[in-house]
């Protein structure tokens, strides 16, 4: 029997991947990756000029992404039976194979390669390769410490309701906000509404061709990509300060 190995490829740039994922990608000889229709993907852009000649590749197209909501009932049943079908197609090839899922970031934080990892439980070998998260090459881009001594950190996703982003940036020292896209400019008023937004960063593409870090007070625009994060640095003291 085969495995499935989960390679996480780390914030963007290649070069930011492990030793160890670099090895699994070199020496694949099937690759799995999500992607948007009529997109290459992230995932399969990261390993460019990596993979054998004869490798196979395995697509695996979300039936929807920003068309519906990600709350409607329409979005959750066509993920649902996309997952499905995924694992089930998986399953059966790790049945003779070594299949190599690419991942973003770090597979175990918020990875889409989570749904599956679920779904296939007791039905075949797994293996996941950690990877950098997406988060560090963005405050890394900014080139300060996200957080000192006893600061809290918090991650929060841009889709929650304005009031408990309020809430929760209030109520904590280092912030990261993902998810951000079209949700910017709400994330947006509740920072400015918890007193936050003077000192949040903007960082689009982190480690990726075309980043751009700028202080999110400068951006006009209300959107931003898909690939984007805001920073809000925590002010704890360094020992060395003390």
């Amino acid at each position: 029997m085969g495995r499935i190995i989960c390679c996480g490829l780390g914030p963007g740039d290649p070069d930011l991947m492990s030793v160890r994922a670099d090895r699994a990608v070199r020496a694949a000889g099937h690759v799995a990756y999500f992607r948007k229709k009529g997109r290459p993907g992230q995932a399969r852009r990261i390993v460019e000029g990596m993979l054998a000649a004869d490798v196979c590749e395995y697509p695996m197209e979300y039936p929807v992404t920003t068309e519906i909501a990600f709350d409607h009932p329409d979005y959750i049943r066509l993920l649902a039976g996309f997952y499905d079908e995924w694992a089930e197609r998986l399953a059966r090839l790790a049945r003779a194979v070594d299949v190599v899922v690419l991942c973003e970031g770090d597979p175990y934080f918020y990875g889409s390669f989570m749904h599956l990892h679920t779904r296939l439980q007791g039905r075949v070998e797994i293996e996941v390769i950690a990877g950098i998260p997406g988060m560090a090459g963005c405050w890394n881009a900014v080139g300060r410490p996200i957080a000192l001594g006893d600061d809290v950190t918090t991650v929060l996703m841009g889709t929650l309701a304005e009031d408990e982003l309020e809430q929760r940036m209030r109520n904590s020292d280092a912030l990261v906000v993902m998810k951000t896209g079209r949700n910017l400019a709400k994330v947006r008023r509740a920072l400015a509404s918890a007193g936050r937004l003077a000192d949040a960063w903007l960082v689009e593409r982190g480690t990726m061709p075309g980043e751009r870090v700028a202080r999110l007070v400068d951006v006009d625009a209300a959107e931003c990509p898909y690939f984007a994060i805001v920073l809000v640095h925590g002010q704890g003291r360094s020992e060395a300060t003390e």
